[in-house]
């Protein structure tokens, strides 16, 4: 269907990755196989699931990826917000990421729609 790298919601979703693994880097030790592993693999999850949809041959599934990736952005800002209120995040590191994600979101939406009527 698509070159998934030439996606600009790919592309996006991999900073989005890039972004997190950063600041979750600084994140502490015992939270290693706790919340910083969760947020991980929800994040990577996000350009995963563009990808392996654009290797399908039908719309219908690629748009079927394109929801799960939606659900994998809700599932990584609710795991954001737990690492604010848990004071591992800072404020700003906070709005930066979640600013990204709803930048991927609107895109994913995007090609959702575009998706809906086969």
């Amino acid at each position: 269907m698509y070159n998934y790298r030439e996606l600009i919601v790919w592309q996006k979703s991999m900073d989005l990755v890039e972004l997190v693994y950063k600041v979750t880097a600084t994140f502490p030790d015992e939270e290693k196989y706790g919340l910083t592993r969760q947020i991980r693999r929800s994040t990577v999850s996000i350009p995963s699931n563009i990808a392996e949809g654009t290797g399908r041959n039908s719309k219908k599934v690629f748009r079927n990826f394109l929801e799960i990736s939606n659900g994998s952005i809700n599932e990584l800002k609710t795991q954001l917000e737990i690492s604010k209120r848990l004071g591992f995040t800072s404020k700003n590191e906070l709005e930066t990421i979640l600013n990204l994600c709803d930048e991927v979101q609107k895109m994913t939406f995007t090609l959702i729609k575009k998706y809906t009527n086969p």
